[in-house]
């Protein structure tokens, strides 16, 4: 049997890696946390989800010597162009282990006049994957998950955004779907799944 080949995962969030462990759990690869390494958060200064999903991967890789994955992801809201975006992890300035309910408090304050109708919002995630820390080409896949922002949280599972975060197909929020039902409609789950259906062209 083939040694599973060693990359690294450019996050230090335990949501992220259990979804993405999840995903890649019976492949043919061990994913391996930064965190694993000793290597420290890199600084998100891009622009875009792309921009910070490659700095990220590029950081993890030229710490570690291995083949990085990074992945970098957010909620659009509408009635707010857009925000919080990129900025969604920081949303409300804070960090530590309240920052979901501070984050999700911000985001409830600012949608409280704006109807139902008007909530529209997607999830969007961008999975970067790195041979090496100079990669000229590396793969990048994108996945959208389509929904809208309840007035209040729902549900218990999950992380971040998910407990307003309504989806249309199931009648729930993400954060009262199971983990499989997520993983298998998530912007996420639709990114990595791209990424493994790549994956034999990559070496």
């Amino acid at each position: 049997m083939s040694k599973r080949r060693q990359i690294v995962l450019a996050s230090g969030n335990p949501g992220k890696l259990r979804e993405l462990a999840a995903v890649l759990g019976d492949k043919t690869v061990e994913l391996l946390p930064q965190s694993h390494f000793s290597v420290p958060a890199v600084p998100e200064t891009g622009l875009s989800f792309v921009e910070n999903a490659i700095i990220k991967a590029r950081h993890a890789s030229e710490e570690t010597f291995l083949p990085a994955i990074a992945d970098d992801s957010g909620i659009e809201v509408d009635a707010l162009n857009g925000e919080p975006g990129i900025y969604s992890a920081r949303y409300a300035g804070g960090e530590g282990e309240n920052i979901d309910a501070m984050n999700n408090a911000k985001l409830l304050e600012e949608l409280k006049d704006v109807p139902e109708a008007e909530r529209t919002a997607r999830f969007q995630c961008v999975i970067v994957y790195m041979r090496h820390a100079r990669d000229p080409m590396p793969l990048i896949c994108q996945g959208t998950w389509e929904g809208r922002i309840l007035f209040a949280e729902q549900g218990e599972n999950g992380f971040g955004y998910d407990p307003l975060f309504f989806v249309p197909t199931h009648n729930c929020s993400s954060a009262e779907l199971d983990p499989e039902t997520k993983n298998a409609l998530s912007h996420r789950g639709q990114a990595l799944t791209a990424l493994m259906q790549c994956w034999n062209s990559l070496h």
